[in-house]
C-alpha cells in the first residue's frame, strides 16, 4: 500500500471520530499511583475514628484505640501493595476483578486483626481488665470494606466520564485479523471503559484486504504496518499471529524498531491446556507459565490463615456434634470410629484423609476401590445419614489442622481412581495444583457423589479448574456460604 493511500485511509476512518487529548494521567501514573495508596491509607484510619465517634459518641479515644488505628493504618500500606494489580494502571482490566482483589487485600488486614486478637485477646493493650468494643470492630471493618470498593467504582466512572469526551483512551491497530486478533477487538468494542479503540487489522491473508472483520476494517499487509504507525497517531500495536509465525513477527519487529508505540504480544496458546497461566521471568528471562497453582507467595500465608483460622473454630464448634457421631458410628456395626484412606493431596502427594466410617467393614480386591452407589448395601442405615447430612466429613477438618487439606479445595479422590480417570479426563491431574479440600466449587454445583460416568467426572474435573483459575479469598467465602444452605438439600450424596 502507497503512502498517500495509508493517509487517505487514516483521515476517512477519523471523519467521526472526536479529538483525542494526550493522557494527562499516564504521564503522571506514578503520582496517582501514590495517591490512590495514600487515599487507601486514609480510608483505613478515617472510617476507624467516624466508627468511634459513632459507637462512643465522641472524638476523644483512649491510647489503646489510637495505637490500634494507626497499626491498621500501617498493616494497609504493608500488605494492600502485596497484591498484584492493586496499583498497577487500570486499562484493561475489569473491575469485578480489581473489586476482588480489593476485598482479598482488606479481607487480609481483618484476618491479620483476627489472629492478633485471638493470640492477645486485646491487640497490644497489656492491661486485660480493659477491652475493646466488637460493634466498633465490626462496623470499622465493614464501612472501610464497603468505602474501598465504593472508591474503585468512583474511580471507574471517572476513568469512563474522561474517556467519553475524548481523554485518556489508546489508539490501537491489531496485527493477525484471525480468530484470536478478532475476539481481542469485539471485547475491546464492547466494553469501552478498557480505554482502548482499535483503528484497523493488518494482515496478509490477500482474501481480507480492505474487507472489514467485525466492524474494524483491514488496513493492509503487516509490510504497511510501519509506515501507517510512523505517520499515525498510533499508541499501542496488538501482535495476534499464531506462534507458527515467529519469522513474520520478527520481521514486523525489525520494521518497528524505530516507533515509539507500545508493542504486545498476544500469544495465541489458548489452544493448550491452561491453568492459572501468567508471564514471569527466571534468570533474567522471560517465562509464560501455562500452567502454575494459584496459592503462591502471599496467597499462600491467606489460605493458610483461612483455613487454619476456621477450621480450629468450627472444631471447637462441633466437638460434641463429633463426639456424638463417633459413638452413632461404634453402635451402628463392629469396627473402628474412623475410615482412612490413601489420597493424592497438593502437587500429586499422597496423604492420609480422615472420614467417619459410613460402611460395614469389608476388603476390597489390590488395586480396587468401588464408589458408593445409591442403595449400596455396604452402607449401614446410620452411615446412610451421615453420607447424606456430610457429617460423615467432619474429620476433615483435623486433615485441615495437620495442613494435609485446605477447607474448600477439589475433592480428593482415592489413588486407584487418579490412576483410572488420569488418562481419559483431559486436566485430570491439575486438580492437585492445590490441597484438597472439604467442600469444593463442584460440590456446590451439584456434582457430588458418585461419578459413575466419563462425563460426570469431566464436569466435576472442569468445575474444579474453574477455582483453581479463578481461586480468590471470597471465592472460598461464597463456597462456604454455598456449602452450608445446600449440605441439607443434596439428593446427589449418599
Amino acid at each position: 500500500m502507497r503512502h498517500n493511500e495509508l493517509l487517505n485511509f487514516w483521515k476517512n476512518c477519523q471523519i467521526n471520530m472526536k479529538p483525542r487529548h494526550q493522557g494527562i494521567l499516564q504521564r503522571n501514573s506514578s503520582l496517582l499511583r501514590w495517591l490512590i495508596q495514600t487515599t487507601d491509607i486514609l480510608i483505613g484510619i478515617v472510617t476507624a475514628v467516624f466508627t468511634h465517634w459513632y459507637r462512643f459518641g465522641q472524638w476523644e479515644m483512649s491510647p489503646p484505640y489510637l495505637q490500634v488505628i494507626i497499626l491498621g493504618g500501617m498493616m494497609v500500606a504493608l500488605i494492600f501493595p502485596m497484591f498484584p494489580n492493586l496499583y498497577t494502571p487500570l486499562r484493561g482490566r475489569s473491575l469485578s476483578s480489581e473489586i476482588g482483589t480489593v476485598i482479598q487485600a482488606w479481607g487480609t488486614v481483618t484476618i491479620l486483626f483476627m489472629i492478633m486478637g485471638f493470640m492477645t485477646q486485646n491487640f497490644v493493650i497489656p492491661q486485660r481488665d480493659e477491652r475493646f468494643s466488637r460493634l466498633w470492630f465490626a462496623l470499622w471493618f465493614t464501612s472501610a470494606g464497603s468505602i474501598y470498593i465504593l472508591s474503585r467504582v468512583c474511580i471507574r466512572l471517572f476513568l469512563i466520564w474522561l474517556r467519553k469526551r475524548g481523554f485518556n483512551f489508546r489508539m490501537v491497530v491489531i496485527i493477525g485479523a484471525g480468530s484470536l486478533g478478532d475476539s481481542i477487538a469485539k471485547q475491546i468494542e464492547e466494553s469501552p471503559w478498557y480505554g482502548f479503540k482499535v483503528t484497523g487489522f493488518f494482515d496478509d491473508n490477500p482474501l481480507l484486504q480492505h474487507q472489514h472483520v467485525g466492524n474494524i476494517p483491514v488496513i493492509g499487509t503487516l509490510d504497511d504496518v510501519d509506515e501507517f504507525v510512523k505517520n499515525c497517531a498510533i499508541d499501542q500495536i496488538w501482535i495476534t499471529l499464531p506462534l507458527r509465525a515467529e519469522k513474520r513477527i520478527k520481521e514486523v519487529l525489525h520494521q518497528l524498531r524505530h516507533s515509539t508505540a507500545e508493542i504486545r504480544l498476544f500469544p495465541d496458546i489458548f489452544g493448550f491446556q491452561l491453568l492459572n497461566h501468567s508471564i514471569g521471568e527466571i534468570a533474567g528471562f522471560p517465562v509464560m507459565n501455562l500452567s502454575s497453582t494459584p496459592i503462591a507467595g502471599v496467597n499462600r500465608i491467606v489460605k493458610g490463615f483461612e483455613d487454619r483460622i476456621f477450621a480450629f473454630l468450627i472444631l471447637l464448634l462441633i466437638s460434641p456434634l463429633m463426639l456424638a457421631v463417633a459413638i452413632g458410628v461404634k453402635l451402628s456395626s463392629p469396627g473402628p470410629v474412623f475410615f482412612k484412606q490413601k489420597r493424592h493431596g497438593w502437587n500429586g502427594k499422597e496423604v492420609e484423609i480422615w472420614k467417619f466410617r459410613s460402611m460395614i467393614v469389608h476388603k476390597e480386591e489390590p488395586g480396587q476401590i468401588t464408589q458408593a452407589t445409591k442403595n449400596d448395601n455396604r452402607i449401614t442405615p446410620f452411615g446412610a445419614f451421615i453420607r447424606r447430612t456430610s457429617l460423615d466429613e467432619l474429620p476433615q477438618f483435623i486433615n485441615v489442622l495437620q495442613g494435609t487439606m485446605s477447607i474448600v479445595g477439589p475433592r480428593p479422590h482415592a489413588v486407584e481412581h487418579n490412576e483410572a480417570y488420569k488418562d481419559i479426563v483431559d486436566g485430570y491431574m491439575l486438580r492437585h495444583k492445590v490441597k484438597p479440600g472439604i467442600t469444593g466449587w463442584a460440590q456446590v454445583n451439584g456434582w457430588r457423589g458418585e461419578t459413575d460416568t466419563i462425563d460426570k467426572m469431566k464436569r466435576r474435573v472442569e468445575f474444579d479448574l474453574h477455582y483453581i483459575e479463578n481461586w480468590s479469598l471470597w471465592f472460598d467465602i461464597k463456597i462456604i456460604f454455598l456449602t452450608v444452605l445446600r449440605i441439607f438439600f443434596d439428593k446427589n450424596a449418599w
